[in-house]
C-alpha cells in the first residue's frame, strides 16, 4: 500500500484559530489552565511543521501500533444480507485492540518533546485507559488513570492489564460514577500538576486544541481507508462510511479525509440504550431536543434538563455511555454533512452475534453499534454499492458485559467457583 507520510489535513469543517467549529468547541477553562492550553498548542503547531515528528510518529504507527490494519471485505455477512458490500476497517488489530492507540501515541510523543515526565488520562471502556498506560510505559513515563466507579467495575479486565503497564487506576467516586466525572476528576488533577504532567486526553472533545488534535492524529484511519479500497480491491471511493459516536474520536478518524466530497454519506451512530424516550435510558444526544450547553471546557451537545444540568446516560458500551458529544460532531451535524443515527442495546447484542457468527470477529460493544447500524441499512441498497463500517475496537474487553446479556450460564458458573476458591 501507498506509504502515508502526512496525516495533517485541512477540510472547510475545520475550526477557526480560536478552536470553534462555528460556535461550537472553544475554551472554556479555569483561568489557571490558560498557559497549559497555550503552551500545548503552541507545542502542537510547531510540531505539524516539523518533518521529524511526523516521521517518527509514521514509525510508531507502522513499526510499533501495527498498523495499517485491514480493511476487510466482509463476505460472508454481505451474502447475508442481500444488499451493499461491506467492509470493515478493523481497528481492534491495532496494539492494545482498538483504535485509541492512535491519539495516544500521537499525544505521547507531543508530551516527551514538551518535556512532561507523566500522562494523566480518563477512560470509560477502559480503551484509551489501556493505550495510555501503554504508551506511558513506551516512553518511561509515570501514568494515572481516572476511571467512574461504574467503569471501573465493569471493565474490569482493562483495569487488571492498565495496572500489569504500571499505571495507577483512581475510580471516581463522585456524581454518576461514569466517563463524565472521570473527566472532571483529570482536569482537577491536571490543575494541581499542570507543570510536570500531560493530560492525555481520549476524544474529539475538551477544551481547543484537543478536539482538533485528538482529530489529526485518528485521520489515519480514513486516509489508509481511502488507499486500501482504490489498491486493493480497485474501488474509487465508498458509497457510505458508518461509525460509533461517543465523543466521537473513532468516527472523525475515518470521516476526516471524505468531508469535503459530499457524495459520500457519512453515519454517526450514538447510543440509543433502552430507547430514547426517556432520559437517563441513553446517551443519544443529537436525535431529538438538542441542547447546546459548555461543560468540561467546550460548548457542545449535552444531555440537560431545563436548567442547564447534566443528565445520566445509559449504555451497554461504556466507551459511548457519556453525556456529551465532540463539537466538530455537533458541527457536521448542524451542517447535514453526518447523518446522526442510534443503536439500542439490543440490536447492539443481535449484531454483536451476527458479526462473530458469521465473519469470525467480535467487536466491542461500542463498534458493534455501527454494525447493528450497517445491518438495518445495507439491505436497502443494491448490491453495487459500497459500506465502510469503521470496527473501532475488539470484543475481548467485553466479556463479562455480554456473558450476563447473554445470559450463558456456563461462564456464570464458572464465574462463582473462581470465587469459591
Amino acid at each position: 500500500m501507498k506509504k502515508i507520510k502526512n496525516i495533517f489535513i485541512k477540510t472547510q469543517y475545520d475550526s477557526d484559530k480560536q478552536g470553534h467549529f462555528n460556535g461550537l468547541g472553544g475554551r472554556y477553562v479555569p483561568e489557571m489552565l490558560i498557559p497549559a492550553l497555550e503552551e500545548l498548542e503552541k507545542a502542537y503547531n510547531q510540531a505539524k511543521k516539523d518533518p521529524q515528528f511526523s516521521d517518527d510518529l509514521m514509525d510508531l504507527f507502522n513499526n510499533y501500533a501495527g498498523r495499517p490494519t485491514p480493511l476487510y471485505f466482509a463476505k460472508n455477512l454481505t451474502e447475508k444480507l442481500k444488499g451493499a458490500k461491506i467492509y470493515i476497517k478493523n481497528e481492534g488489530l491495532n496494539h492494545t485492540g482498538a483504535h485509541k492507540m492512535n491519539h495516544s501515541l500521537g499525544q505521547a510523543l507531543l508530551a516527551k518533546r514538551m518535556g512532561k515526565k507523566r500522562l494523566i488520562a480518563e477512560t470509560g471502556a477502559g480503551q484509551h485507559g489501556l493505550a495510555t498506560a501503554t504508551v506511558a510505559a513506551k516512553f518511561g513515563l509515570k501514568c494515572t488513570i481516572f476511571m467512574g466507579k461504574v467503569d471501573y467495575e465493569r471493565q474490569r479486565p482493562n483495569v487488571f492489564w492498565m495496572e500489569q503497564l504500571g499505571a495507577q487506576v483512581v475510580p471516581v467516586l463522585h456524581g454518576t460514577q461514569r466517563l463524565k466525572d472521570a473527566v472532571t476528576a483529570t482536569l482537577q488533577d491536571w490543575i494541581t500538576n499542570v507543570d510536570d504532567s500531560y493530560y492525555l486526553l481520549g476524544s474529539v472533545l475538551g477544551p481547543h486544541p484537543y478536539p482538533s488534535m485528538v482529530r489529526d492524529f485518528q485521520t489515519i484511519v480514513g486516509l489508509e481507508v481511502k488507499n486500501q479500497l482504490q489498491e486493493i480491491y480497485g474501488i474509487d471511493k465508498p458509497d457510505y462510511i458508518i461509525a460509533c459516536v461517543g465523543g466521537g474520536s473513532n468516527a472523525i478518524g475515518i470521516f476526516n479525509p471524505f468531508l469535503d466530497d459530499a457524495k459520500i454519506k457519512l453515519i454517526g451512530v450514538e447510543a440509543g440504550g433502552k430507547g430514547i424516550q426517556k432520559i437517563g435510558n441513553h446517551a443519544a444526544r443529537l436525535q431529538k431536543n438538542q441542547k447546546l450547553g459548555v461543560v468540561e471546557g467546550y460548548k457542545s451537545y449535552f444531555i440537560q434538563d431545563s436548567d442547564g444540568q447534566i443528565q445520566n446516560t445509559h449504555s451497554i458500551s461504556a466507551g459511548l455511555d457519556y453525556s456529551g458529544i465532540g463539537p466538530q460532531h455537533g458541527r457536521l451535524f448542524q451542517k447535514d454533512r453526518v447523518e446522526y443515527k442510534y443503536a439500542t442495546d439490543k440490536e447492539v447484542i443481535k449484531a454483536f452475534k451476527l458479526l462473530a457468527k458469521s465473519e469470525g470477529i467480535i467487536p466491542a460493544l461500542e463498534s458493534a453499534h455501527a454494525v447493528a447500524y450497517a445491518i438495518k441499512l445495507a439491505p436497502k441498497l443494491s448490491k453495487n454499492k459500497t459500506v465502510v463500517i469503521n470496527l473501532s475496537g475488539r470484543g475481548d474487553k467485553d466479556i463479562f458485559i455480554v456473558a450476563e446479556a447473554l445470559k450463558d450460564k456456563k461462564w456464570q458458573d464458572f464465574l462463582e467457583s473462581k470465587v469459591k476458591k
